[in-house]
């Protein structure tokens, strides 16, 4: 085994004992905020129906465990979390990793393609306008993604619903496909393309502001390096200069960006899937908040942290890539 593959699996142990720690932390947290709203799911149960005295009440609390004191319905869910066992949703008769894993691809599938368009047009627009500082060009994206940074996700999806969809009927309001169509493989990947066209630009807009003045920053400070005027003395064209030599270092402080604002994407996502009906995990989060289905809430959040702590990860192993001078350790 060589020097770097013994540092590469140090660093990941390292990384997986903090995981499992981050976790824990996000597992206790979250079950003991969500058992001091007062009230839980029979009593919503009751208050739907109607007809429901406290003898049937009592039952159902019994046979839900929620009689139990609070430690000891912590110590049995940390139990079957262990075991891979995320709860039961009585709400949709279903266990809760079977509902969250049935929505989580359509979530990874926003949260992806969203963070790809803003990190691509973001840092685009930032290059350029560096390589133009200070001139109109350079004067239009500062403003342009200044509007962007300002408007809210809700405001930029419903906007975007009004003029394609209802004014232009270019583009489908809701939902990830067209129902009651027989398609083939090619044909269901133009449809979910074109469902996923609106929700994608409504919550990468405000992303593609923050990426393009990152950028834009990172770009000037590095095209005053020594080594990038050393690159034109030597007679290199400004794209060889840019992509080959500037490009590198200014996506630094933008791929560590990307990292930290993953959990705001997926926090992001509860939104914009809220207003296209996206069937992704965030719709599911919103409906069990107000139906109390505490055991779908907490399967939702420890799944997402899972994802966002896998990310992070792949994202300090690329930070490694663009950067040689940062050693995988911890």
């Amino acid at each position: 085994m060589t020097a770097l593959n013994r540092h590469l699996l140090h660093y990941l142990g390292w990384r997986l004992l903090q995981s499992l720690v981050v976790i824990t932390i996000v597992v206790i947290g979250s079950f003991m905020l969500l058992h001091l709203v007062p009230g839980d799911m029979v009593d919503v149960l009751g208050g739907q129906r109607g007809d429901m005295d406290a003898e049937l009440m009592a039952t159902l609390r019994t046979r839900y465990g929620l009689d139990q004191p609070m430690l000891v319905q912590l110590f049995n869910y940390v139990t079957g979390v262990l075991q891979g066992d995320l709860g039961y949703s009585f709400r949709n008769s279903n266990t809760v990793l079977s509902l969250v894993l049935q929505r989580l691809p359509a979530t990874i599938l926003l949260v992806v393609c969203s963070v790809a368009v803003a990190v691509f047009i973001g840092t685009l627009a930032g290059v350029f306008a560096a390589r133009h500082v200070h001139r109109p060009i350079d004067v239009i994206i500062s403003m342009v993604v200044l509007i962007f940074y300002a408007t809210p996700v809700f405001m930029t999806g419903l906007g975007l619903v009004i003029i394609f969809s209802v004014k232009l009927k270019l583009l489908p309001v809701g939902g990830l496909t067209t129902p009651g169509v027989d398609m083939t493989t090619l044909q269901m990947v133009g449809d979910v393309a074109q469902h996923l066209i609106l929700p994608v630009l409504s919550l990468s807009l405000f992303y593609i502001a923050i990426y393009a003045r990152l950028a834009r920053a990172s770009m000037l400070q590095v095209l005053n390096q020594d080594y990038i005027r050393t690159a034109y003395a030597k007679g290199l064209g400004t794209s060889h200069v840019i992509i080959g030599h500037a490009l590198r270092n200014a996506l630094l402080p933008v791929v560590t960006m990307v990292g930290l604002q993953i959990a705001e994407l997926f926090g992001g996502a509860v939104l914009t899937e809220t207003i296209f009906s996206l069937p992704g995990v965030g719709r599911l989060a919103y409906d069990s908040v107000f139906e109390r289905d505490y055991p779908l809430i907490l399967g939702v959040l420890v799944v997402c942290s899972f994802v966002i702590i896998l990310v992070n990860l792949i994202i300090d192993l690329i930070y490694t890539l663009l950067d040689p001078r940062v050693e995988v350790s911890r």
